[in-house]
């Protein structure tokens, strides 16, 4: 599962505006203890037959289920079977069924077995039953907004602009909702499905496609075979109109299901995956297990992407255009997660929710891996930098435990502990241990447990049988334990012993104990030491140095995962900058100058480095910084600005390059902004629209339509967002909808650009815009499940909606026979019942 926060906006908002959330504590053993789920079954093998009611919206279904007792003698078995109607339960000996008592109440299937049987003894229960998704109870959460198990998607067709389509989502305990299985992790099965459905439509499910058979009135059936065990959370169904793009890995079909729309543009999307395949295949030493590999992209889709084996199913975000990919594959880091499940995840799956790690924690930090392999070490750093700031910026996790069995629902520990924190957690072990031991032992983890399940310990155990090191301090610390080192340090220098002493503070409740890289710059240079800071409050460390030192810079390298308070001068920053290799110190030294004085020689002379940085994402923060308003930045920035907006490799930095020379305001640069208007890229369309309208406010309405913002960013709506609402661009009213939805929170990291948001929020109230007032709606109704549980917040919103209800009630008035109006309004009505 890739999560995907909603609203990247609102939640930095939220984590760093001047709210106060209650924190839930909890302090382990002492409240609650989730433990592994009980075998009492092992389930051997599931056989389903399915059709779909588009009418209904439910499925009928046939399921032969093979299994037996997992140790212990036992005459019953217990399904899950969330929200279903069961019509018959029989045993089926060689076809020959014989009715079973059976008691289904509360979610559960209870089924008495005509007798006691033994271990490793198999039978085959046959139960005929009606799925029924919009009778099940349980909700979603932060990761995964909705649990309903199986999602009809504008299934009776009434939505010209939204295609018809089924998909299923199991993780975490929602397959139960489409087939009675038992709905644990800890639970693996081979499988099979015949699914018959509209003869237009196209299927997809895990394993390989056995058969195809047209039936009558225009239906076929379709058999899905799963010859590997797996765990029944990565059971798929998925149905459509879709395009399939055909590709391959060695001799392995890899397959991509998009609208026929981006068919054009599904190997631009998703064509890294045979590579991907290959690199992680090699970097493991095990090959990608499975039969095939395939990736849909579902419309609705209640989270980021999920890793149904064989079958990964992405968002909708996933598709996207040349103006868009020009720029960057925004969704690459998810295809490169996803793909990893199917090693950490699917081949070996974490026991329980509790060491949801082993899966989420892996599945982030393959994105490192491939960003490393692909662009280079700096563009990884720099992904694992905002990754971690998603743990950082929230001080509610600093208490919560990477392995977790106090959480009050399943569904929290899907949070940036497990995924961003995880992630950094094995960059830390990783290099540590060095590459060729952590390899090594992640591959004997995932021999030693194929197609079974695991824990964290067992990972510990496969990495110290490789190493022959003890590793219990480093997994009670960051697996077993909480938060982060936090550190500050102070330097004397000795001119006799010419010596510099290095006092390192940690100033959180527990102290850690961790390797640290220091960088002494003595006449200009660094010399690196790497020390062990023990687990204690203060750490002292001495260097040789021929004068006192120009420069102390503590985690030089950006491996340790802590919080680091420093104040440094702007020339020991260039300093830093210039001489540094790693990522994270060139970054701490840009980001540290943006409150220093705009005419200081050692700033400039820093943003100047920067712009010709080899890596891309500094020439472009760097350009976000300067200002060329400063005459002495200018003076001697503006030549080395205009060739950047001309003529950088990188689209992105052209466009920050085009909106530093827009704050001009200067005339001269209409030309180069005519043409980024015509050019592909839209990040360059939107910095040249923002310089037109500086420049000639007259032009922009007619200029806004030539960008596609389908699927664009947060950063391209907010840079958009106050000339679209300005010059109120019909077209670009539903682009908008996700960004406005939080115009409260905006306000608070930024007045102007909320202020935008909130006129937008009132336009598209007051508007008969179907598609843009359903994206408000919901957009708010995804994201409750992410907020902190504060009344405050749900007032607010809920208050919001209420407004934004009254608007609509305007519009009726005066368009009673508006065919739309009331679907708006219902849409409302639904988003303020779920805040209540």
């Amino acid at each position: 599962m890739k999560k995907i926060l909603i609203a990247a906006l609102f939640l930095g908002a939220i984590f760093n505006s001047n709210f106060t959330f209650a924190q839930t504590e909890t302090s382990g053993r002492e409240a609650v203890y989730r433990a592994t789920h009980t075998k009492t079954t092992e389930l051997k093998h599931t056989k389903l037959k399915v059709s779909f009611d588009y009418q209904k919206e439910q499925m009928n279904g046939e399921e032969w289920l093979t299994a037996s007792p997992f140790f212990y003698a036992t005459n019953e078995l217990t399904l899950d079977a969330k929200g279903m109607l069961i019509h018959e339960v029989a045993l089926d000996k060689g076809g020959s069924t014989s009715p079973l008592k059976f008691d289904c109440k509360n979610d559960e299937l209870k089924i008495t077995l005509d007798k006691t049987y033994q271990k490793n003894q198999d039978y085959t229960i046959y139960i005929k039953y009606t799925a029924r998704p919009s009778e099940v109870k349980q909700e979603g959460s932060a990761a995964i907004n909705d649990a309903k198990g199986l999602y009809f998607i504008n299934a009776q067709g009434k939505d010209p602009d939204k295609p018809t389509q089924i998909w299923t989502q199991g993780e975490t305990e929602s397959s139960s909702a489409w087939f009675p299985t038992i709905d644990k992790p800890n639970q693996k099965t081979t499988q099979e499905i015949y699914m018959t459905v509209p003869d237009k439509y196209v299927t997809l499910s895990n394993g390989i496609l056995k058969d195809s058979k047209k039936e009558g009135n225009s239906l076929r059936t379709d058999h899905w075979v799963m010859d590997k065990r797996h765990s029944t959370y990565l059971f798929f169904m998925g149905v459509g109109d879709f395009a399939v793009v055909k590709d391959k890995w060695r001799n392995i079909p890899v397959d991509y299901y998009v609208e026929k729309e981006y068919e054009p543009y599904a190997k631009q999307i998703f064509g890294n995956t045979p590579e991907m395949i290959e690199f992680y295949s090699k970097k493991l030493g095990y090959d990608y297990p499975w039969a095939k590999y395939a990736q849909m992209v579902g419309r609705d889709y209640v989270s980021g992407a999920m890793e149904n084996t064989t079958a990964t199913l992405h968002g909708e975000s996933a598709q996207q255009k040349p103006g868009d990919l020009i720029d960057e594959n925004k969704w690459e880091d998810v295809i490169a997660h996803e793909l990893f499940h199917h090693w950490f995840g699917d081949l070996v799956t974490a026991e329980s929710w509790s060491n949801l790690t082993v899966n989420e924690s892996f599945a982030n930090y393959s994105e490192y891996l491939w960003e490393e392999y692909k662009y280079g070490k700096d563009n990884a750093d720099y992904h694992l930098m905002n990754d971690l700031s998603g743990y950082i910026n929230n001080p509610g996790l600093f208490k919560k435990d990477l392995v977790r069995f106090d959480y009050a629902s399943r569904e929290d520990v899907f949070d940036a502990v497990t995924y961003n924190k995880g992630g950094g957690i094995l960059h830390m072990l990783r290099n540590y241990l060095g590459d060729d031991a952590f390899f090594a032992g992640l591959n004997d983890y995932l021999k030693s447990n194929e197609y079974q399940n695991g824990e964290a310990h067992q990972l510990r155990l496969s990495l110290e049988k490789v190493t022959g090191k003890d590793l219990n301090w480093f997994f009670n610390q960051w697996y077993f334990g909480s938060g982060n080192p936090k550190l500050n340090y102070t330097s004397t220098y000795e001119p006799v012993k010419k010596q510099v002493t290095v006092v390192i503070n940690q100033s959180q409740d527990q102290p850690f104990q961790f390797p640290l890289a220091i960088d002494v710059y003595d006449n200009g240079k660094p010399k690196r030491s790497i020390v062990w800071v023990d687990a204690k409050a203060k750490n002292t460390f001495t260097f040789d140095s021929s004068k006192a030192p120009d420069l102390i810079n503590i985690n030089a390298d950006g491996i340790l995962l802590s919080e680091i308070t420093e104040t440094k001068t702007p020339e020991q920053n260039l300093l830093q900058f210039t001489n540094s290799k790693e990522f994270l110190s060139r970054y701490r030294a840009l980001s540290a100058i943006k409150e220093a004085d705009a005419k200081n020689p050692a700033v400039i002379k820093l943003l100047a480095a920067a712009l010709k940085d080899p890596f891309f994402r500094l020439r472009e923060q760097a350009l976000e910084q300067i200002d060329l308003s400063n005459a002495d930045q200018a003076k001697a920035l503006t030549s080395e600005v205009e060739k950047l907006a001309s003529n950088d490799p990188k689209t992105l930095v052209q466009a920050a390059a085009v909106s530093a020379l827009a704050k001009t305001k200067n005339a001269k640069y209409t030309p180069l902004f005519e043409k980024g208007i015509n050019g592909v890229s839209n990040a360059v369309k939107a910095s040249s629209l923002a310089g037109i309208a500086e420049i000639d406010p007259t032009k922009v309405a007619a200029l806004l339509d030539k960008i596609d913002l389908d699927n664009a960013s947060d950063d391209l709506i907010s840079k958009l967002l106050p000339i679209i609402v300005k010059n109120k661009s019909e077209k670009q009213m539903p682009a908008i909808g996700t960004t406005v939805a939080f115009y409260p929170f905006i306000k608070f990291q930024n007045p102007t650009l909320g202020k935008s948001a909130e006129e937008g929020y009132n336009w598209i109230m007051s508007s008969d815009n179907l598609k843009a007032t359903e994206k408000v709606t919901k957009i708010l109704v995804q994201a409750k499940s992410q907020m902190p549980d504060n009344p405050q917040v749900k007032m607010m919103i809920s208050q919001m909606l209420k407004n934004g209800l009254a608007k609509k009630m305007e519009v009726l008035k005066n368009k009673p026979n508006s065919p739309t109006v009331n679907q708006q309004i219902d849409a409302i009505n639904k988003a303020i019942e779920a805040f209540k």
